[in-house]
Formats: C-alpha cells, sequence, structure tokens
C-alpha cells in the first residue's frame, strides 16, 4: 500500500475500495495496491491519485451512457498506469499492463480487450461515433479542462512541472499544438451530452486563454 502523507491517506482508502467493488474476489485487493503505487510514483505532478479519483467521478456521472460502465472505470484505473513524462508510449504500456493483470483476477478476455482498448483510446481522445464506452472514458479524463478557471490554473501548473525538463520555448511550442488540437476537434471536444453541456464552454475558454498566454509567453500561473 502507499504510503501517502495527509490528506492523501483518505483519498488512497477510498481508491482502494472502488477498486475492490469492482472484484467478487479479495484477491484484487494487492492488485490495487501495486496501482495505487505507481499512481503515487514521484514524477508525476498532474497525473496523480487526484486525476485517477477525478476522472472516475467523471465516470460516475456519465455511467448512463456507458455500455458497461464498469469496464470503463477498469480502463480509467488503468490509463495513466505507466506514466513517464519523457516517454511518448504511455497509454501503450498501461493498455498492456491492463493485459497482463486482469487475466490474474478472472476476468474474461472479451472484457480485457475492451479495457486495453480503451486505454489506448485515450492517446488521441477520438471515439468513433458509437462508441460509448470511449466517449465516456475521453470525455472524463478530458474534464479537467473545464474546471473553473482557478483549478485549470493549477491543472496547467501541474503539467508544466511534469515537463520541467523540457525548454520553456520547446514547451510552449508543443503545448500550443495540443491546444489547438483540443480547439479543433470535431464535432466536439466532448462527445456526450452531459460532459458537452457541464464542460464544454467553459473548456474552450480555458484553452483559449492559456493558448494566448502561450503566445504572448507569459508564465502560467501558480
Amino acid at each position: 500500500m502507499p504510503e501517502p502523507s495527509h490528506p492523501d491517506r483518505t483519498l488512497v482508502e477510498a481508491l482502494l475500495a472502488r477498486w475492490t467493488a469492482l472484484f467478487a474476489t479479495p484477491e484484487a485487493e494487492p492488485y490495487g495496491e501495486q496501482l495505487l503505487r505507481r499512481w503515487s510514483e514521484p514524477q508525476r505532478k498532474y497525473h496523480t491519485l487526484r486525476h485517477l479519483a477525478a476522472t472516475l467521478q467523471v465516470v460516475d456521472r456519465l455511467a448512463g451512457h456507458a455500455d458497461d460502465a464498469d469496464l470503463v472505470r477498469l480502463a480509467a484505473w488503468f490509463h495513466d498506469a505507466v506514466y513517464a513524462p519523457d516517454r511518448t508510449e504511455n497509454e501503450e504500456r498501461s493498455a498492456r499492463l491492463a493485459e497482463r493483470v486482469l487475466p490474474e483476477l478472472g476476468v474474461s478476455d472479451e472484457a480485457i480487450a475492451e479495457v486495453a482498448r480503451l486505454v489506448r483510446l485515450t492517446a488521441e481522445h477520438d471515439p468513433a461515433p458509437g462508441d460509448h464506452n470511449g466517449e465516456v472514458l475521453c470525455d472524463a479524463d478530458l474534464a479537467i479542462l473545464g474546471a473553473p478557471p482557478e483549478i485549470y490554473a493549477g491543472y496547467v501548473s501541474a503539467v508544466r512541472a511534469e515537463y520541467a525538463f523540457v525548454p520553456d520555448e520547446d514547451f510552449r511550442k508543443g503545448r500550443a499544438e495540443i491546444l489547438t488540437r483540443l480547439l479543433t476537434k470535431k464535432p466536439s471536444l466532448y462527445r456526450t451530452q452531459p460532459a458537452q453541456s457541464t464542460f464544454g464552454p467553459r473548456a474552450e475558454a480555458n484553452l483559449r486563454s492559456e493558448l494566448a498566454r502561450l503566445r504572448d509567453k507569459v508564465p502560467p500561473v501558480t
């Protein structure tokens, strides 16, 4: 079990309870503990336990749109389970981790394939029309973009901290490309109606504001 400092201990316990609730066997708990260790690694500044918890909370809110909400929840657990800021294949490695772990917990081959597919989908956040599970996971993962401005500012600062090894000019260029791609996603950034209604307008405002700051070379608010 991770040994987080207060107040994350309560969060760890709550997350572990959520993980074990997805399985019918007590053997699942050590696997959840191992995943929580991964999510607690020191290189993470944004992709942390709190991001996992927030993603799961939004999945809960959008669960009625999913074909199988529990498979989406499992995918949320694995979607950033392998995360190194200096690597580009984190989603693929996370999907492979799911493919190794879930058979040991008695999950069916069909369900494992769906979880792994969903994890891989978070590399581009571009679910096909009618991919209800994919729409829910991607919307949940991107929900932070539609947060209130002060929370969004904290997210931006944490992302920059994860990429502290990248020179400012290179970071601004790469981040601007990502923001532009998000702003031009078709048919929209969020694919479920509840997420679009709840997060869409504020996400557009946040993204445009950050993009303007990047172009003006204004440091992020901390």
